[in-house]
């Protein structure tokens, strides 16, 4: 183990206590927000905690710093430093929350300015190149924001060192890892294109789309369910013993549907902006002509941060579903809409394609939708440090998109939901699609299915695996 692997467990042991005392602080301090964006007035909240120096094994300190690093994500920044030896090391640990899902990507590298595109990785991320055979388990690296071409040349780094020495104790497997190196050389080259499977189990990594946001022909991203032996990983443990269970069934009629249409129900949770403690609102409720959905709502105290999210109280259904709605006037944009979590959003006029996962599921109007799709593509990771052809391209995209706002452009907006949980207004009587709607029902591809987990699914005859 190297000295910097060392005093991360070391810096680890304490991160439990660490972090609850910059949480308590921050209850404590006005409900200070624990994450805040990073300056250089931040100096006041560092945490100062002994940790044993890996080198001298003498008492060095380790300082914590939670912060917010602009378009990324919550990171918490360690600094070691020994007085006695005057080792040092610094490291940064994600603090962001695991998704749902984990994220797969590949990337088809095909020519030079594919090597310059940003990758977001974090330390639960494996990396293959198979053309070279190449592979970076998971956790045998700490997360980074990078490119493809620091990819492998932190690859071709961690290699070479070492070698003088190899090639002298062992020569065969020196010169192994020298022609390995040559392989790896030759990618940055190009000669011929490659491939860069990226798959992270906790959701948080990123490869860029330079075309943003149109679709990437060169990259594609898919989501899966984790195993019980990736959630384990991460950390997340079921409660298989009943007598650990947290959530204990109701007696027969204790609480009947009635009560809970009219209930508004609360849980604890933190802020996802300033990760102070608040509360989130959940209530039942039914949709005419549609289906009882789950409306969720949170509201930060603190910062002010408002959420809300929608999911169907109902199953997937039998068939997916289409929706293609022509936005021509004011009257369109005040449809109502609910957009589930495994909704994809389209604009065709505009060549713009918005995954199910960048937008969550949400019940608000055709304005509402266009609002958030507009709002986060002015946020984009990377937008303040991108290219000048990139920040002129966008912002040039932003501008047809306050047409489209305006009403100075017409567009359809197409809504594609292959669990058939999403829903949108018709400006008819009988509920029927008017003019400027059009609805359609399709059988959803293996793919579909793999993406929502049905193909694994076994409805009939479980009781004997059981």
């Amino acid at each position: 183990m190297s000295s910097g692997a060392g005093t991360t467990v070391a810096a680890e042991s304490a991160d439990a206590t660490a972090s609850a005392g910059v949480a308590s602080a921050a209850v404590t301090a006005q409900q200070e927000p624990i994450f805040q964006e990073i300056n250089a007035e931040q100096a006041g909240d560092l945490v100062e905690i002994e940790s044993a120096c890996m080198r001298c094994f003498k008492t060095g300190i380790t300082r914590l710093l939670p912060t917010k690093i602009p378009f990324f994500r919550e990171v918490v920044l360690m600094s070691f430093k020994c007085e006695h030896c005057g080792h040092m090391n610094n490291e940064m640990q994600s603090a962001s929350e695991i998704q749902k899902n984990g994220v797969r990507i590949e990337l088809d590298v095909q020519k030079p300015s594919d090597l310059n595109r940003r990758v977001v990785r974090s330390d639960n991320s494996s990396i293959s190149i198979p053309e070279v055979e190449l592979e970076i388990p998971v956790q045998s690296q700490k997360g980074e924001v990078t490119t493809v071409e620091g990819i492998i040349e932190r690859t071709i780094t961690g290699l070479s060192q070492d070698q003088e020495k190899r090639r002298i104790d062992h020569p065969t497997e020196a010169a192994s890892i020298d022609a390995f190196i040559d392989r790896l050389r030759q990618l940055k080259l190009l000669n011929k294109p490659f491939r860069l499977l990226l798959e992270d189990i906790s959701g948080n990594s990123f490869i860029e789309n330079p075309l943003a946001p149109a679709s990437d022909p060169q990259l594609k991203m898919g989501h899966f369910t984790r195993t019980q032996a990736q959630n384990e990983q991460l950390g997340l443990y079921d409660q298989n013993h009943e007598e650990q269970n947290l959530l204990k069934p109701m007696a027969e009629g204790e609480w009947n549907i009635e009560n809970l249409h009219g209930e508004v129900l609360q849980f604890a949770t933190n802020c996802p902006n300033c990760q102070v403690p608040c509360e989130t609102n959940m209530k039942l409720t039914n949709i005419p002509h549609f289906k009882e959905v789950v409306i969720m709502a949170t509201v930060c105290s603190r910062c002010g941060h408002k959420t809300n999210e929608v999911k169907s109280g109902g199953g997937i259904e039998p068939e997916g579903v289409r929706f293609k709605v022509r936005v021509a006037s004011k009257e369109d944009l005040t449809r109502d809409v609910l957009k589930s979590e495994t909704c994809s959003l389209s604009i065709p006029e505009l060549d713009m394609d918005v995954g199910p996962n960048a937008l969550c599921g949400r019940f608000t109007t055709i304005e509402g939708l266009l609002v958030a799709m507009r709002e986060q593509l002015d946020g984009t990771l990377f937008h303040d440090s991108a290219d000048e052809p990139s920040k002129r391209q966008l912002e040039r995209f932003l501008d047809t998109f306050d047409n489209v706002l305006k009403l100075q452009q017409v567009i359809t907006l197409v809504l594609e939901d292959p669990a058939g949980n999403t829903y949108v207004q018709s400006l008819t009587d009988n509920d029927e699609p008017d003019d400027k709607l059009t609805v359609e029902r399709y059988e959803r591809s293996y793919e579909d299915n793999e993406e929502l987990g049905l193909n694994d699914m076994k409805t009939e005859n479980y009781e004997k695996d059981a």
